[in-house]
């Protein structure tokens, strides 16, 4: 029985490379990660880097008791994000807090005052209709005709015939019907007498449409400017789509910008719009039961199915694109599908849908109807200077808390004092690149309460190094030497640093749940660096451990070591040769023949 433990012993104490080459491969990837995404310092939060916190408390409108539940609120914090992203603030961070509140950190270096503006403005959507289209990059200098489509008619043809588009068409099976329901598709299917989508214009059609997107030639100032802002506009320059309709009207003729279903940008000349927003009744993303594929549901309300069918019957005789009607949220074309038969109170539009993408669409359609209003609870607004304060206050904590881990490793356990440093630097290495790649990665921002959750999180890991040195100097006091006694105290300390690190992480999860805000910083930081403290004692701390063991000045119990068994008050065995000399000696001189 004793050979097959002895084997297993050995066996576990032959292998710690394994460990070790596991650990460095996770740290490289995560070093070649940062490099990858060129991110190499922590995100900071607002609290740190400077900015502004904007909180936003949410008001039922009139009528509406039960208008602030989750969906709404997630609907709201999606719109706020895309328009305040749109201004070019990339590391803007737009979340529900509680219930009822909207919190939007803008960090140092936006104009603050537009961006207040922005964030408490309600969203503008509007369906105009579609007059020219081309692809979103500056296509030259002005034709000689006026009408913008003119230049840029052979790259709406291409548009056309390249590219699915999406249509929207009348599903009511009685033409004659009352209340029509409609469908658009970017799918290409046949006119059937339910008044399916029509296909993708052809070659020659496509060239009709040409002649008709084309207006005829005027000295009018006000459509050489449109035809000047058109050719010019740059849709891939976040700076020119936001600017490019600033102070537009709903009776205005706009240019605007939108993405296509490949992701490629295409800019357009939308005309004034004849429905907004607060004439859609809702909006929902479901599953078509004759195509299977994903849809978008619209139904309008009385006057709004007034307004559509009126809008519907002028562009259903239209060619491409003047048949088409842009959904534009503030300023921006989020879809902009074609008619082909007048549309009244509900509509359908489909086409390469995924599940997410309807989801976003009805979730835009059905922000113009969500009955809230959003008020300005509380701005807060940090210096950069002050920010910078609080980082480096925080720095000077944590650098303070190690140094003092440090002198008490050194100190107490010397020679061991190496395996702790070693593994505080490896459980730095693994805390400052997930940090780093989780900025971009989910928008985890380091603020102070973060910072304070790092700090804690040093006593942490010493405390596990702690509890495997104590074991094994427990088992060097039972008379064991150095390696037997380092793997048979390693699996008491593993159950008592499991349980340790359980508990600490429960302790953060329950927090991060409960709380709101910055708090949640803490929580997150203390659970990521509570796992990962797990990570370094399994691989790292216990495979270096059972290599140092093998070394002499180890083994040999150097006073230095940290594991002098004399130091740890254990006296030495007395070995049993020396034993029986001494008994000898006392019984005085033995004869030989005795003997």
């Amino acid at each position: 029985m004793a050979t097959p433990t002895k084997s297993r012993g050995a066996g576990s104490q032959s292998k710690p490379g394994r460990a070790l080459s596991l650990i460095v491969i996770i740290m490289v990837a995560l070093v070649g990660g940062m490099f990858l995404s060129g991110t190499f310092t922590p995100r900071l939060g607002i609290d740190l880097a400077g900015g502004t916190s904007i909180t936003l408390e949410a008001k039922n409108e009139p009528g509406q008791p039960n208008a602030i539940n989750k969906t709404n609120m997630d609907t709201a914090a999606d719109i706020i994000n895309r328009r305040v992203n749109g201004m070019g603030v990339s590391e803007a961070e737009v979340q529900t807090q509680g219930n009822n509140n909207i919190i939007v950190n803008i960090p140092r270096g936006t104009d603050q005052k537009q961006a207040r503006e922005q964030v408490g403005t309600t969203a503008q959507l509007y369906f105009r209709p579609v007059l020219t289209a081309a692809a979103g990059a500056p296509t030259g200098s002005p034709s000689t005709s006026p009408s913008p489509s003119a230049s840029t008619g052979d790259k709406a043809t291409d548009k056309a015939t390249d590219k699915a588009t999406d249509k929207a068409t009348d599903k009511a099976t009685d033409k004659d019907s009352t209340e029509p329901s409609a469908t658009a598709t970017s799918q290409g299917r046949a006119v059937t007498d339910s008044l399916k989508a029509d296909s993708t214009p052809s070659a020659s059609s496509t060239g009709k449409a040409d002649d008709k997107a084309s207006p005829t030639p005027s000295a009018d100032p006000a459509t050489a400017a449109l035809q000047k802002k058109f050719t010019d506009l740059d849709c891939t320059d976040n700076a020119a789509r936001t600017k490019v309709n600033e102070g537009a009207k709903a009776t205005d003729t706009i240019v605007a910008c939108g993405k296509d279903s490949q992701g490629q940008w295409e800019k357009y000349v939308l005309g004034p719009s004849e429905v907004n927003g607060k004439d859609v009744k809702k909006a929902q993303a479901t599953i078509s039961q004759q195509s299977g594929q994903w849809v978008v549901n619209m139904d309008f309300t009385g006057g709004g199915s007034k307004k559509f069918a009126a809008t519907t019957s002028k562009l259903k005789d239209q060619q491409s694109p003047m048949n088409q009607f842009a959904i534009v949220l503030d300023g921006d074309v989020v879809s902009a599908p074609s008619v082909s038969s007048t549309l009244s109170a509900n509509a359908e539009i489909s086409g390469s849908f995924t599940q997410e993408s309807a989801q976003d669409l009805a979730n835009v359609l059905s922000y113009g109807a969500l009955p809230l209003t959003f008020h300005e609870q509380s701005v807060t607004t940090v210096t950069a200077a002050l920010g910078g304060e609080q980082l480096h206050a925080g720095l000077i904590a944590g650098a303070i808390g190690l140094a003092l881990v440090v002198i008490y490793l050194v100190v107490y356990y010397r020679g061991l004092s190496v395996v702790a440093l070693a593994s505080l630097v490896a459980s730095g290495i693994l805390t400052y690149t997930l940090m780093t790649l989780l900025g971009p990665a989910i928008g985890f921002a380091l603020n102070l309460p973060a910072v304070c959750g790092a700090i804690v999180a040093i006593g942490i890991t010493a405390d596990s190094f702690i509890v495997f040195f104590e074991r094994i100097r427990d088992e060097i006091r039972e008379g064991r030497s150095v390696r037997p006694a380092v793997e048979r105290a390693w699996p008491r300390a593993r159950r008592t640093i499991l349980v340790s690190d359980f508990v600490s992480f429960l302790a953060a999860a329950v927090l991060y749940i409960v709380t709101v805000g910055k708090v949640q910083g803490f929580a997150f930081t203390l659970g990521l660096t509570t796992l990962l403290d797990v990570v370094v004692v399994f691989l790292f701390t216990k495979p270096l451990m059972t290599i140092l063991a093998r070394k002499k000045f180890f083994s040999s119990g150097h006073k230095w070591s940290g594991l002098d068994a004399k130091r740890l008050g254990v006296q030495p065995p007395v070995r049993r040769r020396s034993t029986r000399r001494a008994t000898a000696s006392a019984a005085g001189p033995v004869d030989p023949k005795e003997a």
